[in-house]
């Protein structure tokens, strides 16, 4: 069974930095694209950034530059440091698997997905 968990969220300042990790278990992470998604309350799940398993990145407009996905396959983890953090960012953070970042911005396109974590901007 493919599994997913994301940790590395908690509340942080504006222009302050958290890195997110995705660590997958139960497959091996080289076979996948991962995805990172953001939901903030009363809105729809947004694709923030997907990395393809040759780490060819892909961002969203809103967090082009400020963003960084990288991955490490020995871990078997996925990374999303993020900096330049505003309040606009805040959400539950997912990742998610599928084998390319062709449609990444549609969440359907994902087979697996982490139960979430908690990333709040705000001083």
């Amino acid at each position: 069974q493919l599994q997913l968990v994301e940790s590395g969220g908690g509340l942080v300042q504006p222009g302050g930095s958290l890195r997110l990790s995705c660590t997958a278990s139960g497959f091996t992470l080289d076979d996948y694209a991962i995805g990172w998604f953001r939901q903030a309350p009363g809105k729809e799940r947004e694709g923030v950034s997907c990395i393809t398993r040759g780490r060819s990145p892909n961002y969203s407009l809103a967090v082009k530059g400020r963003f960084t996905i990288s991955r490490d396959n020995a871990k078997n983890t996925v990374y999303l440091q993020m900096d330049s953090l505003q309040p606009e960012d805040t959400g539950v953070y997912y990742c998610a698997a599928e084998r390319l970042c062709l449609l990444w911005h549609t969440p359907s396109e994902y087979d697996s997905w982490g139960q979430g974590t908690q990333v709040t901007v705000s001083s």
